[in-house]
């Protein structure tokens, strides 16, 4: 959205009170542990831009509170596995051997938005230690459902930060993005007995020296998540909805979106496989 467009959008500016309201009809309080998934490009013309917002999702949680993001870093990834856009073979081992080692004070994240990455930024913000989906958190709870996050564990397993946000039923906030955003989904896929792995890369620092590291992950399909969600909200789903700015958003609850999102996986996969099939053969 232009600056143009943004100014647009709105009736009048967003400050960071009005969305400081809105985030209180949406049922946020204090001393609630929140996860945020956000467009900054959604919101509208905002007094403050994403500072102002990581300020009001702040004071919505309050001290008590504990305001979490996810960090990922897709770039620190295996290049082989690119496809948005994809690179060249040849240039494989170079990206193998040159990207820097996963820093979580220095490495920005990639693709979680402006909002995100502000939120990286802020004095007193932690960041977990895997090298590749890792996550930010601020306020009393944040240090426990960070620790021990790094890849040598599943990435997205009970062990890690999800598994924790899971057993807290902590809130999500989709603020102008859909299910495909919402990370909590991918707990689901964990816990599905039938989803497949595959190996993934990354460079990390071991014993002080930068090494190209490789392990098993499972292998992550969000594109299925809209039909999820879709499905959710029918069967009569937790959530409320409503606007910041001029954001659609969204409020939910981990636990019963991952418990309804692996009864659905459990039902439709094998029916999504055939589809897939059906599609490849009529494309012959």
């Amino acid at each position: 959205m232009s600056e143009k467009d943004a100014i647009a959008a709105v009736p009048a500016p967003v400050t960071q009170v009005s969305l400081l309201s809105g985030l209180r009809a949406l049922g946020i309080r204090r001393g609630d542990t929140l996860i945020v998934h956000s467009a900054m490009s959604k919101l509208g013309w905002i007094c403050g831009k994403e500072e102002a917002v990581v300020r009001a999702l702040l004071a919505a949680v309050g001290r008590t509170g504990t305001l979490v993001m996810p960090a990922h870093s897709g770039d620190n990834s295996e290049p082989a596995d690119w496809a948005n856009p994809p690179v060249p073979p040849s240039w494989f081992e170079i990206i193998r051997e040159s990207t820097p080692a996963y820093d979580r004070r220095v490495t920005p994240t990639r693709g979680m938005g402006r909002i995100a990455e502000c939120f990286r930024k802020t004095p007193g913000t932690r960041r977990s230690a895997h090298p590749q989906v890792s996550w930010c958190a601020r306020g009393p709870g944040a240090a426990w459902l960070l620790r021990g996050h790094t890849y040598r564990k599943p990435c997205f397993g009970m062990g890690s930060p999800l598994g924790r946000l899971y057993r807290r039923n902590a809130k999500i906030l989709l603020l102008g993005v859909g299910y495909d955003n919402c990370t909590a989904l991918h707990l689901a896929e964990v816990l599905y007995p039938g989803t497949k792995q595959t190996e993934v890369g990354a460079a990390v620092r071991v014993h002080g020296q930068r090494r190209w590291v490789r392990w098993r992950e499972i292998e992550m399909d969000s594109e299925r998540f809209p039909r999820i969600g879709e499905a959710y909200e029918k069967n009569s789903g937790e959530a409320v909805t409503g606007r910041l700015g001029a954001a659609d958003c969204m409020v939910l609850r981990v636990r019963s979106l991952v418990d309804f999102g692996l009864d659905w996986l459990t039902k439709h996969t094998e029916e999504m496989r055939l589809e897939a099939v059906d599609v490849r053969k009529a494309d012959e």
